[in-house]
């Protein structure tokens, strides 16, 4: 497998987890939530009443350390607050339901083999 560009193995590991997730029987609510001033929330997923907000660190290679480590508290701080934002939206402030924030983190080795890992509940 050739090195993909970074917005296409970006790409490529969101639809990778949207499928992971969903067999995993997570319900899609939104994919690239996007938010002005914080960003955006790659996936929103819903199971059994908890929403999650799930950021996805896609990587050819753990050269540079593990996907998970290049969610930082800066990334972290933006994420809950677009989560806020998509709560308020919804209408979900007044009463909000179990929320999680987790990282899916996806290693695609030059073999073409892939390594995924959720992370629930991570920050």
């Amino acid at each position: 497998m050739s090195t993909p560009s970074r917005s296409s193995l970006g790409k490529y590991g969101e639809d990778f987890a949207c499928r992971y997730l969903q067999n995993m029987g997570y319900k899609l609510l939104a994919r690239n939530f996007r938010c002005h001033r914080y960003g955006e929330i790659d996936l929103i997923v819903e199971k059994s009443g908890c929403i999650s907000f799930i950021e996805v660190k896609t990587r050819a290679s753990t050269r540079f350390g593990r996907p998970i480590e290049a969610v930082t508290p800066a990334k972290q701080r933006k994420i809950h607050r677009c989560a806020e934002y998509y709560l308020q939206c919804r209408g979900l402030l007044e009463q909000p339901p179990v929320l999680s924030f987790d990282v899916v983190e996806i290693i695609i080795e030059s073999t073409a083999a892939i390594s995924i890992r959720h992370w629930p509940h991570c920050f």
